[in-house]
């Protein structure tokens, strides 16, 4: 597991600098799928696996300001570009595994994931533990601003039925986690699954 840690810290340290600026048409995208996580004003929130924490003024707009809203990121480089950025005057961050979050049981309404899982040692594991923190009935967004296939096409690789984001295998993986998916969305122009969690 350490092995994991250490090359997601290593790929994200050498990236940061340069992540928003690379990715930076990619707000409007994430505004959208935060809207379909159905926050509500005054709910607790996670973006796991925040990176240079993106999502978070739109998760403070939803859930206002008496809301909690909270990043967790592993590399400690991209939680320094999000404090650059001026993020943290939509929420909180913290140096924190998604696989092993300082939250309480139950704590939160909803967690928005995006990238997240394909980065996991253990999906099973990280999922579990994301519902372990989700009040029952609370949801979960697993988002791309890019589909699986346009996501393959950018990294040289081909598409197969075996990605973990394909919907046959992320609907039993889920389940098996605590999650029941809800919808499922994958386009060239977004990967989105939103899944509550199992009452």
């Amino acid at each position: 597991m350490t092995d994991a840690r250490t090359h997601v810290q290593d790929f994200f340290s050498v990236r940061a600098a340069g992540w928003d600026s690379r990715f930076s048409g990619d707000g409007p995208a994430y505004a959208a799928a935060v809207g379909e996580l159905g926050l509500r004003p005054g709910d607790a929130v996670l973006d796991a696996g925040c990176g240079t924490a993106r999502a978070l003024p739109a998760l403070r707009a939803a859930v206002g300001g008496g809301g909690t809203v909270l990043g967790a990121d592993l590399t400690p480089a991209m939680l320094a570009e999000a404090v650059r950025a001026g993020r943290t005057r939509h929420g909180a961050l913290l140096l924190a595994d998604a696989a092993r979050l300082p939250l309480r049981d139950g704590t939160l309404d909803a967690v928005f994931a995006a990238g997240l899982i394909s980065h996991l040692a253990d999906p099973g594991e990280g999922l579990r533990e994301l519902a372990r923190v989700v009040r029952p009935g609370g949801r979960l967004a697993l988002f791309h601003p890019v589909g699986r296939a346009a996501l393959a096409a950018r990294h040289g690789r081909r598409l197969t039925d075996g990605d973990l984001r394909a919907e046959a295998a992320l609907t039993p993986l889920l389940a098996r986690s605590g999650w029941r998916i809800r919808s499922y969305t994958d386009r060239d122009d977004r990967f989105l699954a939103l899944a509550e969690r199992a009452r």
